[in-house]
């Protein structure tokens, strides 16, 4: 049982860094199916590790569908136009635009949904301004970073984050609530020290096209008539307040103690409802343009994490990591982080975020220790990872989206620019998590 669960989890994980553009959800079925066959996961262990995920599954469907609402309207392309538009010629202006797009998207949807739609984006775009090689890089490379980061403010942006929240027994209200300030200082510090490293390659001016030649057609030409085409600009803001809504009453929900699953799926029938009524766009489309695998690879990975939890390997990690948590709020904050950070870039952020959450939760921490070694765990997973390209599938993803795109960037160029900034940042967040955590909770 103990070598059959051990070699499936190392297997997967291998399998994934070698092959980021299969599927991953196969090699994370296939692992979870040898699992259950070791023993070391039972039929009663299937029935809490659905309960544990079932939750979160049905809260990023919500995210989800807010971006195949966006898609709806066209808003991906106009987003493009508009980060042209807005840098004026400028390949400075453009740097910061295109983070704070990153960062925007992630909060609409999630971290990898984030990374399918910016990056394309971002592609076309320098594509289209015809610039070389190592000055598409910045944009790229910053925007991949900050959209993947930006998971860590909110739990909803993360599957990952959201089952972990559920085995803490945590509220979306409260992680927020500790959360949302030292993550977005952190995001703060990490653009300023990518905008340092890249400031010397970003063009200073940018070659003049014409905004619309960005897409064959104006992407609101489709729209039926009750969309007002002589101002799309005000439309679209129109939809993003509508879709900001929904995703602000997933907190109200947690805040009240409505269950916030629920609550993701009013938000998201209203959403498609409101979608169905001005484009005749039923919602049989979520069917074929939802991404399932990401569920069932996160079953199948919690699967495999639940039998290495079984034969004994959170154990061992509570004698190792109490003693170095046990201290002061900042001990625990750094060191937790620290680890887990180290973990995600060996073993990915999914796996290495469920096993840290669930050798704390049989730690016996009080509950304050528990939340901020909780957090500092999501900082390790969602911003510590991005030191390799294999910390995350979100970055193995961006990689292979970028060679496809023809942007050569090799792992030397990634780790000149990510081992200087990755680890002052997560220094940095965690230091102010604990401090924020100490003054306000």
């Amino acid at each position: 049982m103990i070598p059959i669960t051990i070699l499936s989890f190392l297997c997967t994980i291998t399998f994934i860094f070698l092959h980021p553009n299969v599927n991953e959800s196969i090699p994370a079925t296939v692992g979870a199916i040898f699992v259950l066959l070791s023993g070391s996961v039972t039929l009663s262990d299937l029935g809490k590790i659905t309960e544990t995920i079932g939750g979160a599954a049905v809260t990023i469907m919500a995210t989800i569908v807010m971006a195949i609402v966006l898609e709806s309207f066209g808003f991906f392309n106009w987003s493009a136009e508009k980060l042209l538009e807005r840098a004026r010629g400028s390949g400075i202006r453009l740097f910061w635009y295109t983070n704070l797009f990153c960062f925007l998207m992630t909060l609409f949807v999630n971290n990898d949904g984030s990374i399918l739609i910016t990056t394309p984006i971002l592609l076309m775009l320098l594509h289209k301004l015809g610039l070389k090689n190592h000055q598409k890089i910045p944009y790229l490379l910053s925007g991949a970073l900050i959209a993947t980061a930006s998971s860590a403010p909110i739990g909803v942006s993360n599957i990952v984050n959201l089952i972990a929240l559920n085995i803490v027994h945590m509220d979306l209200y409260m992680h927020t609530a500790m959360m949302f300030v030292p993550a977005s200082l952190g995001l703060v510090l990490l653009t300023l020290l990518l905008f340092i490293s890249f400031y010397r390659v970003l063009p200073r001016k940018l070659p003049t096209i014409n905004a619309v030649s960005l897409n064959q057609t104006h992407p609101l030409k489709e729209i039926s008539s009750p969309i007002p085409k002589e101002n799309p600009t005000k439309f679209m803001r129109n939809i993003l307040i509508f879709v900001f809504s929904v995703r602000v009453s997933l907190f109200v929900a947690s805040f009240i103690h409505f269950p916030v699953p629920l609550m993701a799926v009013i938000g998201s029938a209203f959403l498609l409802g409101w979608r169905w009524y001005y484009l005749r766009i039923t919602p049989a489309d979520m069917i074929r343009k939802t991404p399932w695998y990401i569920l069932i690879f996160a079953f199948s990975m919690y699967v495999i994490i639940y039998g290495l939890h079984n034969i004994g390997l959170t154990q061992m990690l509570i004698h190792l990591m109490q003693p170095l948590i046990s201290g002061s709020l900042l001990q625990a904050s750094v060191m937790m982080g620290i680890l887990l950070s180290i973990l995600s870039n060996l073993f990915n952020n999914h796996p290495a975020l469920m096993i840290g959450t669930l050798t704390l939760t049989n730690m016996g921490l009080d509950p304050l220790t528990l939340k901020i070694s909780y957090l500092a765990s999501v900082i390790g997973s969602d911003i510590g990872s991005l030191l390799l390209p294999i910390g995350t599938l979100a970055t193995l993803m961006w990689m292979h989206i970028i060679k496809k795109g023809k942007v050569k960037l090799s792992w030397v160029q990634y780790l000149k620019v990510t081992s200087t900034v990755i680890p002052i940042t997560v220094i940095f967040t965690l230091v102010i998590l604990a401090f924020w955590v100490s003054w306000f909770f």
